[in-house]
């Protein structure tokens, strides 16, 4: 359902049940079914989000985040899509959309990615990959890893049996 306040392009492919928060923008996006989108979100063309995933508020997917079903991102999580990003051209221009190639990063499934975490562009969160909420996350995380830092690092492993009681048993405090 789409709320008042809510800027929902033409071009976006809403998936079955997709439930939408107030204030948000969303353009040229696939969003799939059953997922929840909060409050005052933007998400950008060629974006993908897959199904059932809860995409919290204040948070901000650009082109070229690829985000698989079950995933998790907290609030005022960022991603990047720009390796070298400026404002102008070297003649001084302001840069236009075919002046940069954008940089794809992909959030595998039932990843959760904590509140207020950045993801730098060209990175891959592995599959059932947890990252603490703050964490700055400038390279690969591994499938069934807990990571957390500025630059994230791993702090633990999650077993794969059972990964996702495992999780919450092993962590004596949050992440």
């Amino acid at each position: 359902m789409v709320e008042n306040f809510a800027a929902v392009a033409p071009d976006v492919k809403l998936g079955q049940n997709v439930k939408l928060g107030k204030f948000i923008n969303l353009y040229g996006c696939t969003i799939g079914d059953n997922s929840k989108i909060g409050a005052f979100v933007e998400i950008q063309k060629n974006a993908e989000i897959g199904k059932n995933c809860k995409i919290s508020s204040h948070s901000f997917i650009c082109e070229g985040i690829e985000i698989e079903e079950n995933v998790f991102i907290g609030h005022n999580v960022t991603f990047i899509n720009d390796l070298y990003p400026k404002a102008t051209t070297a003649s001084g221009e302001l840069q236009l959309e075919s002046d940069w190639s954008v940089v794809k990063t992909v959030i595998r499934k039932n990843a959760s990615i904590g509140s207020s975490s950045t993801i730098l562009c060209g990175v891959t969160v592995g599959e059932n990959a947890i990252v603490g909420a703050g964490s700055v996350v400038t390279k690969n995380v591994e499938p069934y890893s807990i990571v957390a830092g500025n630059p994230a690092r791993v702090l633990r492993y999650i077993p794969k049996e059972n990964s996702d009681e495992s999780a919450i048993s092993q962590s004596q405090s949050p992440v």
